[in-house]
Parts: C-alpha cells; sequence; structure tokens
C-alpha cells in the first residue's frame, strides 16, 4: 500500500485502529478551585439554581417524559400514568444529584486529620447505585477503597461519601472507578490509593446479550498501590477476606 495514503489515513484517523481523544474527566484536574470536580457548564448551572429555577427544570424534564410515554404507544394522560412524568423527573434531578454536590465543603467538609498513621485504611462493600451514560438504566455494586496516609487520614464516612458524589451521574464504570482514586489522591496526597468497583450492569442484565449472572470488575491503583506488587498484592487479599 502507498505510503502517502497511509499516512494520510492515519492523520484523518479514519483507520478501524482509529481512537478517540483522551476523556476531559481524567485531563482536568480532579477539583476545580471552586470546589467542584469535573464540573460541566450544565453542571454549574445547577449548582447556582434557586428552588423555583429547579423546579422549572423538573417541569420540562416531565414536559419531555410525556413525549416520551406518547411515542412508546401510552396514554399519559390515563390514571396510571398521570403523575409519572413529575415523579420520573424528580428521580432522575435526585439520581444525578452528583453534579451539584461541593466536594470540598458537601463531600470532605473539614474531615482531613493529622494522624501519624502509615498502614493501609480500607473501607470495603459501600453500596452505589449509578446510571450508564450510554442507556440511561441502572447499574450498581460495591466500592472498595483503599489508602496508605502520609500524615493525613481522612473521615471513615467520607470515603463512602465520595463515591456516593460520583455514582449518582451519569457513568461508566471505568471512569467512576478513576474519578474515586483521583479525587482521593488530590485531597489527601497518600502514598497511594486503590480502588475497586464490583457491579451488575442492568443495560447487559436486562437488555441486549441478557447475561443475568455478569458483573463487571474495574480497578485503579495509584501511587504505591501501583508501582509496588507486595502493597498491591496485600489490599487485593485483603478484600478477598471476608472478616478481618
Amino acid at each position: 500500500m502507498d505510503n502517502k495514503f497511509v499516512a494520510s489515513l492515519i492523520e484523518r484517523q479514519d483507520t478501524p485502529l482509529r481512537t478517540r481523544p483522551a476523556s476531559p474527566y481524567t485531563l482536568n484536574p480532579p477539583i476545580e478551585a471552586d470546589g467542584l470536580s469535573w464540573p460541566s457548564p450544565g453542571a454549574r448551572v445547577r449548582t447556582d439554581e434557586t428552588e423555583d429555577e429547579q423546579q422549572k427544570r423538573v417541569d420540562r424534564i416531565a414536559d419531555a417524559v410525556k413525549v416520551i410515554l406518547g411515542e412508546l404507544g401510552e396514554d399519559p394522560s390515563r390514571e396510571g400514568l398521570l403523575d409519572t412524568p413529575q415523579r420520573y423527573a424528580k428521580a432522575m434531578v435526585y439520581f444525578t444529584k452528583g453534579y451539584q454536590d461541593n466536594i470540598l465543603n458537601d463531600v470532605i467538609n473539614n474531615a482531613v486529620f493529622e494522624e501519624d498513621h502509615d498502614e493501609m485504611v480500607i473501607v470495603r462493600d459501600i453500596e452505589i447505585y449509578s446510571l450508564c451514560e450510554h442507556h440511561l438504566v441502572p447499574f450498581f455494586g460495591k466500592v472498595h477503597i483503599g489508602y496508605i496516609p502520609n500524615k493525613k487520614v481522612l473521615g471513615l464516612s467520607k470515603l463512602a461519601r465520595l463515591a456516593e458524589m460520583y455514582a449518582r451521574r451519569l457513568q461508566v464504570q471505568e471512569r467512576l472507578t478513576k474519578q474515586i482514586a483521583m479525587a482521593l489522591s488530590e485531597i489527601l496526597k497518600p502514598r497511594g490509593v486503590a480502588v475497586v468497583i464490583e457491579a451488575t450492569h442492568m443495560c447487559m442484565v436486562s437488555r441486549g446479550i441478557q447475561k443475568t449472572g455478569s458483573s463487571t470488575v474495574t480497578s485503579c491503583m495509584l501511587g504505591c498501590f501501583r508501582g509496588a506488587h507486595k502493597t498491591r498484592e496485600e489490599f487485593l487479599n485483603l478484600l478477598s477476606k471476608r472478616s478481618i
């Protein structure tokens, strides 16, 4: 094949091996100066909304849901569906409330403490519920978070709040795993961070291939968890034990 032709294909990224640009969710700083984390323009608008503005947002979502119900062949005005658009709209606002959370004020809230502890800290089996951004259907499971402090520790409940904040967004599991790890690393500057998520995706279980027994496991290792095999192995071994 002509070299010039190959070069032109690569330049246009018009090949089977073409790759999309790296996601801005991991290129941008984990925490912005105003305390938001990987915010989109719409997230900033939601954060600053008054109650009246939020209700108008709910009403707009509800109007769109009425259209969807009609297109599905239903009658949005029948008794069983009469209030469904408003209920669904409010549920969606709740399911995505993580966009509005300020990671410094709402999640961490001055719960970083000076402590001379340099051994592994693990909080496991943190339940999460999120929405797959590809189909807007749920995925749910458990998050396991570990870190090795560097003179600073975080209140244990804040690890669960951190996972909850990122889960309450439109997500993919791979990004969710990395966001939790990178944010914790930014907040504490620890020697290392490890995050493992085990989740069931309804977009895979209830539609498409419909494999009901399947689960997805993702991990993100930073610092000494990434560079030291023994540290990583200790973390994974502790996760495999159901009693410590």
